[in-house]
């Protein structure tokens, strides 16, 4: 396995209480599941015992500037209760706010107009995922802007985030910002750089994508899930080699996942840990009937408990997620990834 530098000067995490680790919970992403309709994804899903889902808002699935976007939202909603499905709300779609630019426009354009773009998406994200129940809302800074000083697209970011923090805020569901390999803010010392200039609002929160701490980080990726524990929101994972940005299947990369696993159940961390293989619809189905195997194999090597969901019978006292009140209570919706900057070909 390639070796990692060595540790930088990161914030030391308070240490975690002391208490048995909870059960790990696996999902799957819709981007990964692209050829499908929403419904037989979710179905899919279900019947291979997955505990939730990672829902990209995108044109194929649940396309957030639909008119009939608070319909949609009522059936999703339902449907994830009668599955017994989790859910978090990623926003990582390529080309949802611009059919010709990937991923653009982002929170650091120079145009003001654009950012507000990027912003409003994030904004009707925050109100989905507040009516879908979602544990959190996924983004990310976007790559720094030709002819653009770092020190302004720093400002930038902060200053669209404020807005879209105070709505998350408000609506009980955090924001949680990816480091993003060729992105602007790439990686764990850059979250923390945010988190500071922001005076660290509880509302922002981390995603760690597990791959991208093999990537790019100068921690091995068990130590990134130890150090980032006290702001982790949400957890993506799949396999990946040193220096190459490219989400691989499990067993195809670097990653010791049972090491991985193990950490993350001792942070106690209760949110989705949801495959990303953006690149790989073409085969989704059989990635996603590999994937679930592969990670409670991980778990029970490293002596991690799993959650195992009836999924016919959700609300059954015996299963082990947590209850939660009906989404379909908060609905209807308010009315109106996988990015990088290294060539088209090796990344999401």
């Amino acid at each position: 396995m390639t070796p990692h530098p060595p540790s930088p000067s990161l914030p030391s995490p308070p240490p975690p209480p002391r208490s048995l680790p909870l059960p790990l919970r696996f999902g799957y992403g819709t981007n990964g599941l692209a050829d499908l309709r929403l419904d037989d994804a979710l179905a899919l899903l279900a019947d291979l015992g997955y505990d939730g889902v990672g829902l990209t808002l995108d044109h194929m699935h649940l396309d957030p500037f639909a008119p009939d976007l608070a319909v949609r939202i009522r059936h999703i909603a339902h449907r994830l209760d009668a599955l017994g499905l989790d859910v978090t709300v990623e926003t990582g779609a390529r080309y949802v706010l611009d059919a010709r630019r990937k991923h653009g426009p982002s929170l650091l354009d120079p145009e003001p107009d654009d950012r507000a773009r990027r912003v409003d998406l994030l904004l009707r994200a925050v109100r989905i995922a507040g009516d879908l129940g979602a544990h959190a809302v996924h983004c990310f800074s976007g790559t720094l802007p030709p002819g653009t000083a770092a020190e302004t697209a720093w400002q930038r970011l902060a200053e669209t985030l404020a807005p879209v923090l105070d709505a998350a805020a408000s609506g009980g569901t955090p924001l949680a910002i990816e480091p993003e390999p060729g992105h602007l803010l790439a990686t764990l010392a850059d979250f923390h750089r945010l988190r500071l200039a922001l005076d660290g609002p509880a509302s922002l929160g981390l995603t760690l994508d597990i791959g991208h701490c093999q990537c790019l980080e100068p921690l091995p990726p068990a130590d990134c899930v130890r150090a980032a524990a006290p702001w982790l929101r949400h957890v993506q994972i799949e396999d990946m080699r040193r220096d190459v940005h490219e989400h691989l299947p499990f067993g195809d990369g670097e990653i010791d996942f049972p090491p991985v696993l193990a950490a993350l159940a001792d942070t106690g961390y209760r949110g989705l840990t949801v495959v990303e293989l953006p690149r790989h619809s073409h085969a989704g189905p059989h990635y996603a009937e590999a994937s679930l195997p592969f990670l409670r194999r991980a778990a029970a090597s490293a002596q991690v408990t799993v959650t195992v969901t009836d999924h016919a019978d959700p609300k059954s006292p015996s299963s082990p997620v947590p209850s939660r009140p009906s989404r379909a209570a908060n609905l209807p919706v308010a009315p109106p990834g996988e990015p990088s900057a290294i060539r088209e070909g090796s990344t999401p």
